[in-house]
């Protein structure tokens, strides 16, 4: 059985506490209801606690919570939150005997990874932080691959984050023996050396004729510019490629920040061909699919990169650059470089700071584009997908997006 699940702990002991998301509903059912029935502090009176007796307990987020004793140590019992699976030492005043909802399952399942043996045959403590910081409240897709002879033992599973499996990912860091290597390989952990140049995919486009939202990502000239498929307008009347490029999105969203939190595990370049993809490090911090593009200053080494799903380029040094996963390559790139139809620099456009790789327009020009394009509701119709991407490009009014150049006269009419 394949399911969703959120994990709700990571125990001490390596045990993965996961919540699948079908049974969200009937949780939050059952904790608005404790809520009503338990209000206040606990049990102020004194009481003779029994190990492995059912309780309330105020958490620290002051909500009440169904729990089991552990362990009676004084004024202070250590107790497991029965849906989450945490275990915690709360003291007397926070807790509350109760019959109630005993007669409810658990909503959380105690898990294992199957077929994974711990080095040293149990979760050492730098494991369990790592576990602990990858995975609590994160959504997982779950495997079921052995059930418990006991039914309150632990469930033995396959765990996927971002289509990377857990336990591929824990014997890659040397945490842990996993008897099935080939799923190293399979999900792309970096088992070996590519032998073949790998290279991104491209995206479908709508055909010649077709309108469509876009958002535009980058411009390289007023006429030159990079689109995504926009996701986020006419989702009832999205076509096929529409609907395609949205799951690639959401999917490709997903996987990447999963990537991003175990980035550091991934290894730093060695080799820099042109048009190698890769991840590199933006500005704000995150890691993006990026391709190579040149060495532009070997001391240091300075490498100028193209983010593949924006367009947008960076001069960045080897240490904002890594080896990309598989899983990652298997996603078409978001941005595609198109070409605007039905208009063409002035020719008696005076100003005279110009762009650089592109003089034949101004700096005034760009701008103005930049100021038509950021931010805004946009739709392209496609004239041709070879030699060039070919697009008359509309505002959210209706008209095309250029007319503002002609008017301000730094562009004209191209028949």
């Amino acid at each position: 059985k394949i399911f969703q699940a959120v994990v709700s702990c990571v125990g001490g002991d390596g045990t993965i506490y996961i919540i699948p998301k079908s049974f969200e509903i009937a949780l939050s059912r059952l904790m608005a209801e404790i809520q009503s029935t338990f209000k206040g502090l606990g049990l102020l009176i004194p009481y003779c606690w029994k190990k492995g007796e059912a309780c309330v307990v105020r958490g620290s987020d002051t909500m009440w919570y169904r729990a089991k004793v552990l362990e009676v140590n004084g004024g202070t019992l250590q107790v497991q939150y029965v849906d989450h699976g945490r275990i915690e030492s709360i003291p007397q005043c926070h807790m509350y005997p109760t019959t109630f909802y005993t007669g409810i399952p658990p909503f959380c399942i105690p898990c294992q990874l199957y077929k994974t043996l711990p080095v040293g045959n149990f979760w050492q403590q730098d494991a369990v932080d790592c576990l602990q910081e990858l995975l609590k409240n994160e959504e997982v897709e779950i495997h079921v691959e052995e059930l418990p002879d006991n039914p309150w033992d632990k469930l033995s599973i396959s765990l996927y984050f971002g289509g990377i499996s857990l336990s591929s990912f824990m014997a890659q860091q040397k945490y842990c023996i996993c008897e099935d290597y080939q799923d190293i390989q399979k999900l792309g952990l970096f088992a070996g050396d590519i032998p073949l140049l790998p290279e991104y995919m491209l995206p479908p486009l709508p055909a010649p004729g077709d309108t469509f939202p876009v958002r535009v990502t980058h411009l390289v000239s007023p006429k030159e510019v990079y689109i995504c498929l926009d996701a986020s307008e006419n989702l009832t009347k999205q076509s096929a490629t529409e609907r395609a490029a949205s799951s690639d999105t959401e999917s490709l969203e997903e996987t990447l920040k999963w990537c991003n939190k175990i980035v550091e595990s991934f290894p730093p370049l060695t080799s820099f061909e042109k048009g190698l993809p890769c991840l590199a490090k933006y500005l704000d911090g995150s890691w993006y699919r990026a391709k190579l593009l040149s060495v532009t200053q070997f001391v240091p080494v300075q490498i100028l990169v193209q983010f593949v799903d924006y367009g947008t380029y960076l001069v960045a040094p080897i240490n904002r650059l890594r080896h990309i996963p598989d899983c990652l390559l298997k996603y078409p790139v978001q941005a595609v470089r198109v070409l605007l139809a039905g208009f063409k620099p002035a020719s008696d456009d005076r100003n005279t700071k110009r762009i650089p790789y592109s003089p034949e327009w101004s700096l005034k020009a760009l701008w103005a584009m930049v100021d038509c394009v950021e931010g805004k509701h946009l739709f392209a119709s496609m004239l041709t997908l070879s030699p060039e991407v070919t697009i008359s490009l509309y505002g959210d009014d209706k008209n095309l997006v250029h007319l503002k150049l002609i008017e301000m006269g730094l562009a004209e009419l191209d028949e």
